[in-house]
């Protein structure tokens, strides 16, 4: 059958880019192989050019597979499965490249791309090396190019291409019509939760970090391969940029869920998050230890461990994020495609050999029989990296919980609390962490003399007292998990205090100044800036919309499981319009608009601080879900202090299209008496003067009369009403009125006329329009901008390792340390 409308063209050549790409990186890693392996530099040198020549080509095969799917995606060429499932017509132009990413075809792919751009640096810069760590990475861009090739080989599927045709792989009446793409009108769009500008970015990045895990890897298993144990000096600068860029990745997934997740957070131990972080974690024990291997022969055992872990738990992270087997337990995983096999080859095939040259390799690998003094910098250095493997295994362990299901036929249920359940256990990693990286640099190698340690003394007890003004003048009183987690808490701050102070003084104690060559010193102040930012947001975040109106649309949801919103006596209800108490701020929802270019609807939602030394607006969106999910998905916004951050979302939203044109009548009433409203009556029961039940609705400087009044509909019902007037000095008056939802009566307590005889004017409004309301969640965070800092100097300080190790020679760095 002839389709009418079809364009098969890109993806031919797609595909067939696909294929060179896996032909090409298997001749490149035989050829960098037997290069390798030739016995004379002719044959050397021969062998070495078609691998060069076979990794070009793959390079440009996967630029041109690149520019193909994009072509495919913003033309809109929806006879093709990947354009209908991850775009649509109305998707902005900057969120074109999510939609790669988004499927995991896609995400292969930038995985091959970074992996070629790696690939081509270390033929320009790898000298002796090349030719064994190119094999490494040529088969590993092999292993890549089987996740996108998408044939069939005796009967059994490789790979999932993504320049399938829509037609051949999904069943419908319409694709036995030639004219079928007339039936097409739009994709099914892409997901909403990527539909930020985060995840523009931090994919590509992430994607980098995880391609660059290979470097270190491949040296190592070219060192075991080669007995060849020299590889230590050249890895150096590669792990330090593979340990800048993984973990920059990581955060910045971090900060996309902080601007457009409803968790409340940027961090939740989400499965995915998990599998991203433990590999960073081992890289770093692995950089340490090359350290110390470098500048005292010690730990180069464990530093092709922790760099043959630390490779294999990135190919691990891939397999449960893309085999559907977290699909239950995270938000972050892709779905099943039938390729969970193959995956799983994807991790044994590069973990069981390397392991296994590593065991055969072990007595042979160089190791100083003397033991370490525990007066030496490399001492503590191991020690460190042994907590941050023990830290890796521990979360990696927890997460694995659904394969170990899968795996042994058990039920093991996830904690309760996922959260609590990895905290309790790594704030006591992140104190031993936190002390660590303050004294181990003020350590000599081999050994330190008691006189040069006591330049520590005055650092300790700096870091002692700026750590106990802030856990007492701070007010850190997390009490929610018990007296014992809230000391853990404050001893962390401690351990945070102390490595940025520590290794500031370093500078200059150890350093005398020497900024070129401080780039270890400022990852460390900028790791306790992010472990000290940490503890103060997460312990001191609070909730400052307390619900008090007493009304609330949420509800329990199914299964008596709480709404996902929490408690509803943690989000206020807003009515348009009327300026409603929350703790130190009046909040008015002032209007809202949908934007048609992003499809997202933006409330406008307007802060004043009762002191009136503080006003903002701030504008939450929702949008509507796709891909098959019901309801809207919400994205905060923030007021950013430099000392605190104002977080608010959206949590629930009822919309009316009738205009509200009803004004307040004002009416005056004296205490017992019955006024009428058109369903019904109100009753003044009396006037409190602060009463302690409404506390949450006046300020302590403000003397607050409210009015006890009871609402009798037609039907016999009564509702309690407490409309307010909030006086402060002489001049100063607010209201604060109340609502009777079901009724739709606002009741706002205007004015005293006549003290003595008790008369009061009160304003009624009564309209149908009174369900044009939403309900939202606002927290603050405290210090959350020294997390944010904190992650920028500390890439700054591996940017400054890394050029440190590429030019400075080896003897200079040694004598520097010491």
């Amino acid at each position: 059958m002839n389709y009418i409308g079809e364009h098969l063209l890109p993806g031919q050549i797609g595909h067939f880019f696909a294929i060179i790409s896996l032909v090409g990186s298997l001749l490149a890693t035989i050829a960098f192989y037997k290069s390798e392996k030739a016995a004379n530099l002719l044959e050397q040198q021969s062998w070495l050019k078609i691998a060069r020549y076979a990794f070009g080509t793959v390079s440009l095969c996967i630029i041109g597979m690149f520019v193909i799917l994009y072509y495919i995606i913003s033309n809109h060429l929806f006879e093709y499965k990947y354009a209908y499932t991850h775009s649509d017509k109305s998707l902005q132009v900057e969120y074109l490249l999510s939609c790669f990413w988004e499927g995991q075809e896609g995400s292969f792919m930038l995985w091959s791309f970074w992996n070629c751009m790696l690939g081509g640096l270390i033929i320009m810069k790898g000298g002796k090396w090349e030719k064994s760590v190119m094999s490494v990475v040529s088969f590993t861009q092999f292993a890549l190019a089987t996740m996108i090739i998408g044939i069939y080989f005796f009967n059994i599927k490789v790979g999932s291409s993504p320049f399938v045709l829509l037609r051949n792989e999904m069943e419908a009446p319409i694709f036995s019509r030639p004219e079928y793409l007339s039936f097409i009108k739009d994709g099914t769009g892409l997901n909403t939760l990527l539909q930020n500008y985060w995840m523009v970015i931090h994919p590509p990045i992430l994607f980098l970090g995880f391609a660059s895990t290979v470097i270190p890897f491949a040296f190592a298993v070219a060192g075991l391969i080669k007995n060849d144990h020299d590889w230590v000096k050249p890895a150096l600068p590669w792990t330090s940029f593979s340990a800048a860029i993984l973990g920059t990745g990581i955060m910045m997934g971090a900060a996309w869920a902080y601007e457009s997740l409803s968790f409340g957070g940027y961090w939740a131990w989400d499965p995915v998050e998990n599998a991203s972080l433990v590999p960073w974690l081992i890289l770093v024990a692995g950089l340490h230890t090359n350290l110390i291997y470098k500048n005292t022969g010690y730990s180069l055992r464990p530093t092709y461990f922790f760099y043959i872990i630390s490779f294999s738990l990135v190919l691990y992270s891939t397999f449960l994020t893309r085999s559907g087997i977290l699909g239950d337990t995270s938000v972050h995983a892709f779905t099943d495609l039938g390729m969970n096999t193959q995956l799983l080859l994807f991790v044994l095939v590069f973990f069981v050999p390397a392991l296994v040259f590593f065991f055969i390799r072990y007595q042979s690998i160089p190791s100083i029989q003397k033991e370490e003094q525990t007066y030496s910098r490399e001492f503590w250095m191991f020690i460190g990296s042994l907590i941050l493997f023990l830290s890796g295994a521990i979360i990696i362990l927890k997460t694995s919980t659904p394969v170990w299901n899968k795996l042994f036929g058990t039920n093991i249920a996830p904690p309760e609390d996922p959260e609590f359940a990895h905290n309790q256990i790594q704030i006591f990693i992140a104190i031993l962490i936190g002390i660590l990286t303050a004294i181990t640099q003020y350590f000599k190698y081999k050994d330190t003399s008691k006189a040069h340690f006591k330049k520590i003394f005055i650092p300790t007890l700096v870091s002692l007292v700026v750590s106990l003004l802030i856990s007492l003048l701070g007010n850190i009183d997390y009490t929610k998990k018990g007296p014992a987690f809230l000391i853990a808490i404050h001893l962390g701050i401690f351990g945070a205090v102390y490595a940025i102070l520590a290794n500031t003084a370093y500078l200059w104690l150890g350093l005398k100044g020497k900024i070129k060559a401080a780039g270890a010193s400022i990852a460390h102040i900028g790791f306790g800036m992010v472990l000290l930012g940490i503890l103060i947001s997460s312990s001191k975040k609070s909730i400052l919309s307390w619900n008090t109106t007493g009304i609330s649309p949420l509800r329990v949801v199914e299964g008596n499981k709480p709404n996902p919103a929490g408690d509803p006596a943690e989000n206020l209800t807003l009515f348009k319009g009327l300026a409603t108490d929350m703790g130190r701020y009046m909040v008015t929802y002032v209007k809202d608009t949908i934007n048609p270019l992003d499809r997202k609807r933006y409330y406008e939602i307007d802060f004043k601080a009762k002191n009136g030394d503080d006003s903002f607006k701030l504008f939450p969106d929702v949008i509507k879900n796709n891909k098959g999910m019901e309801g809207f998905a919400a994205n905060p916004a923030s007021k950013h202090y430099w000392q605190k951050d104002i977080f608010v979302y959206i949590t629930s939203f009822q919309e009316n299209k009738v205009a509200d044109t009803v004004s307040f009548q004002n009416r005056t009433l004296k205490t017992k008496d019955t006024i009428f409203y058109s369903n019904g009556m109100l009753v003044l029961n009396g006037v409190i003067v602060n009463p302690a039940d409404q506390r949450m609705r006046y300020a302590s400087d403000e003397t607050a009369l409210f009015l006890d009044m009871t609402v009798i509909s037609k039907e016999g019902k009564q509702y309690s009403a407490y409309p307010g007037i909030a006086i402060k000095g002489q001049k100063e008056m607010r209201q604060i009125a109340d609502t009777v939802l079901s009724q739709s009566l606002i009741i706002q307590f205007n004015k005293v006329i006549d003290q003595k005889e008790g008369k009061l004017e009160i304003g009624i409004k009564e309209t149908g329009n009174i369900t044009d309301l939403l309900t939202l969640k606002v927290y603050e965070f405290p210090a959350i901008n020294v997390l944010w800092l904190g992650i920028l100097v500390m890439v700054i300080g591996f940017v400054m390792s890394i050029i440190q190790r590429i030019n400075k020679p080896q003897k200079k760095l040694t004598k520097l340390s010491q």
